[in-house]
């Protein structure tokens, strides 16, 4: 069956089986190797993808469960090619990473909570890299990267994502509702997280 993919800003028309996951669709068929395969049993967190900005495992989300919503892979977090997101280079700049497995998930994790919120502590961080396994640093370096690039955001004059209702799920299937932005209110500056 055909689904049409927006992937990092790309509508991507792929040819899947109905049980073919997003995970095995971005590896195999989009050729976007950043999402690693790891547990594929949604617990190690190495195939995380933001789905309407929010971190999804894409080994348990069919392919055809994504069709009309924005995917964004590890590819597509970078402002422009050759160039690194703020996470990113927070994250070379910590030594953030050992063997990089996990990295890809945990920028997207961390991207996802710097998005949403916009004076994180130290528990808001643990809290969301908690479902993302890293073998190799111990973690100490993943929090300080990310508590590094959430002090580089909050001194940038860059706005930042706006807070996601969820609404009624047009598509008719289980996978995350869609996302309507909220009203300005939660604009940085305004005393909202």
């Amino acid at each position: 069956m055909k689904v049409n993919l927006n992937v990092n800003g790309v509508i991507c028309t792929s040819d899947v089986e109905p049980r073919t996951t997003l995970l095995d669709t971005l590896r195999d068929d989009l050729l976007l190797t950043g999402t690693h395969a790891g547990c594929e049993h949604g617990v190690c967190g190495a195939c995380t993808v933001l789905l309407d900005g929010e971190p999804v495992r894409s080994c348990l989300i069919f392919s055809v469960q994504a069709d009309g919503y924005e995917i964004t892979t590890i590819e597509g977090v970078a402002t422009a090619p050759g160039e690194m997101s703020v996470i990113q280079d927070a994250f070379c700049e910590t030594h953030g990473m050992q063997c990089g497995y996990c990295t890809p998930g945990m920028i997207l994790t961390a991207h996802a909570l710097l998005e949403r919120t916009h004076d994180v502590n130290r528990e808001d961080i643990v809290e969301a890299i908690s479902g993302n396994i890293c073998r190799c640093t111990g973690y100490g370096q993943i929090i300080e990267a990310v508590e590094f690039a959430a002090d580089r955001l909050k001194k940038s004059n860059v706005l930042r994502g706006t807070k996601v209702v969820r609404t009624g799920s047009a598509a008719g299937h289980d996978a995350p509702e869609k996302g309507v932005p909220e009203a300005a209110a939660d604009a940085p500056g305004r005393g909202s997280k």
